[in-house]
């Protein structure tokens, strides 16, 4: 699904309307500090090398990209992205070099002068070209069409692509794409960061804390409005839920709420604001193909036909959970599959019970039976929005003669051990850092990909990758993009099993946050939250504009057929 310009510009009038219905005179109460839990403690401080909001939501904050996709409209695409660090930016007329007008006066926190040269170190380091690499990079794949980066003086930059590359610009504004200075090591960046944002790191103290303060220098003048941001990790969402209940903190950690703890919520803290939406990630099973028994294809296919995908659907509810392909599912998203192309992939249409017999006859075939079940353990990230399907998943595999147990993985062991393929079968969450169909196939299903945990190969569709990543023309780009999501479902390379919403709860005196419905990576500078409760700094005012009213009439209107 393409947005229509008309549903943009509806969008686009309604945020704007809203956020001025405070009138002349009136400005963001200023000062306060915003108090999150978080819910486990990031492996480390590098958006750069990480491919967790668990690092995104509490590091956003402390950067800037060139651009960014405008935090006030719920449902980013092209349309929606504003400057960041760069002020303006224009294509050659073959679209194969992007050049970049720079902010002029912005300084890194320690006081040094950004420039473009940083750009290009940025670029350099997330292809492996410089002096200092990366400990991981799981968003080489997003680049890889960038030929080199000229910095050809000090506030203007030039990106060179070997062919045209229409997503470019909406990866340059996800969440996973800031600038990084030259002169700050990548092993420094992961403890202490130095960025151009709103906020600068104070402290980070693995599994305890992170906390963030104002930036008194920043290059947007007014902002941020608070005096700071507290994250504090803690291990039982359940203490984590009774704390937020009794006020203690401001925010849930994004889009983490259960339908159970939304029930307390309601019920200790009824001013509370809470918020339901999606936000483009599905709930999948990794299958390691490159060792056995899941080399085998028939034993593949058999996990693809035991998933009853309504099943999953009626026990978390159809808040939260929606059936779709490798894309996300229309309305929220731009990309999906069409409902008729989705019934023609294996375990989508038909009847359960003839998927499951024909599962069991491929596993007879294998040599399992039911006096001779095959035992799977299967490994999952230790948070709720892993371990909620966990339940059904393995019940459903006792359907087709699989007995399998569950593995709770830490979320700081989780992605060493999909990257090494010390697994079989991992019950996984894929977040897109875009809604765009050239992050999600390069990233996840790329021969060779750091993020493409499987093993999955297949030269063929990467060339049909190719040629949407291409194609100028949206219409005839959406009909390739189908047809490749479609070949993945039928080739089990990442079998989703649903598309998962989430809910976010605020303090009612909690200002300027807006749910993104199509990235859990977006939206998370904070710069244009304040608290209706902090004292204002002098010379600023108060304004009681309601965030929930703007917030949900923006959904809505994000929504509307």
């Amino acid at each position: 699904m393409v947005m229509s310009p008309n549903r943009t510009i509806i969008v686009a009038a309604l945020v704007a309307a809203l956020a001025a219905s405070a009138g002349p005179g009136h400005a963001q109460t200023s000062g306060g500090v915003f108090k999150i839990y978080h819910r486990d403690s990031p492996p480390s401080a590098s958006i750069l090398e990480e491919a967790t909001n668990s690092t995104v939501v509490p590091f956003m904050p402390v950067f800037n990209n060139l651009v960014v996709f405008d935090p006030q409209v719920p449902q980013n695409s092209d349309r929606s992205i504003v400057p960041d660090l760069a002020t303006s930016w224009r294509w050659n007329s073959e679209q194969t070099e992007l050049t970049f007008k720079l902010r002029e006066g912005v300084t890194w926190h320690d006081g040094v002068p950004f420039t473009a040269r940083d750009v290009a170190c940025t670029f350099d380091l997330l292809a492996g070209k410089g002096r200092e690499k990366l400990r991981r990079n799981p968003r080489r794949e997003w680049y890889r069409n960038i030929d080199f980066v000229d910095a050809r003086d000090t506030h203007e930059v030039t990106l060179y692509l070997t062919r045209p590359q229409p997503s470019l610009l909406s990866m340059l504004a996800s969440g996973f794409s800031p600038i990084y200075p030259c002169h700050v090591s990548p092993s420094q960046m992961r403890s202490r960061p130095i960025g151009t944002g709103p906020f600068k790191l104070a402290s980070f103290r693995e599994f305890q804390s992170i906390s963030l303060v104002r930036n008194p220098d920043y290059w947007k003048k007014g902002r941020p409005y608070l005096d700071g941001i507290e994250f504090t990790v803690s291990n039982s969402p359940s203490t984590a839920i009774l704390s937020f209940a009794t006020g203690r903190f401001d925010m849930t950690f994004p889009w983490e709420v259960t339908a159970e703890e939304l029930k307390i919520i309601r019920q200790r803290a009824p001013a509370a604001m809470c918020e339901t939406t999606a936000m483009n990630l599905n709930i999948n099973l990794l299958i390691n193909r490159t060792t056995p028994p899941f080399d085998n294809a028939d034993l593949r296919r058999a996990l693809m036909l035991a998933i009853d995908r309504e099943a999953f659907v009626a026990a978390l509810g159809r808040e939260v959970a929606e059936i779709g392909g490798t894309m996300q599912p229309p309305r929220d998203g731009f990309w999906g599959l069409p409902a008729a192309d989705l019934a023609a992939a294996p375990g989508y249409g038909g009847d359960v019970a003839q998927n499951r017999a024909e599962a069991r006859a491929l596993m007879e075939g294998l040599g399992y039976g039911p006096g001779k079940r095959l035992d799977l353990k299967v490994i999952t990230r230790g948070i709720g929005t892993y371990t909620e399907a966990a339940p059904t998943l393995l019940s459903q595999l006792r359907e087709i003669q699989i007995d399998a147990q569950l593995e709770i993985v830490e979320t700081s062991r989780w992605f060493a051990r999909l990257s090494r393929k010390d697994y079989a079968v991992a019950l996984n969450a894929t977040g897109n850092g875009i809604d765009d169909p050239y992050q999600t196939f390069y990233e996840n299903f790329a021969c060779g990909s750091s993020r493409n945990y499987t093993g999955y190969c297949n030269r063929e569709l990467e060339g049909m990758v190719d040629a949407q990543s291409a194609e100028i023309d949206p219409h005839k780009r959406q009909a390739l993009v189908h047809d490749i999501d479609a070949r993945l479902l039928a080739d089990g390379a990442r079998p989703p099993i649903y598309w998962k919403g989430g809910t976010t709860c605020l303090q009612p005196q909690v200002r300027g946050y807006v749910s993104m419905v199509n990235s859990v990576y977006n939206g998370f500078r904070f710069e244009d939250v304040w608290l209706e409760r902090a004292s204002p700094r002098k010379g600023q005012g108060a304004t009681r504009s309601g965030f929930a009213v703007r917030a949900e009439a923006a959904h809505q209107a994000v929504a509307a057929p």
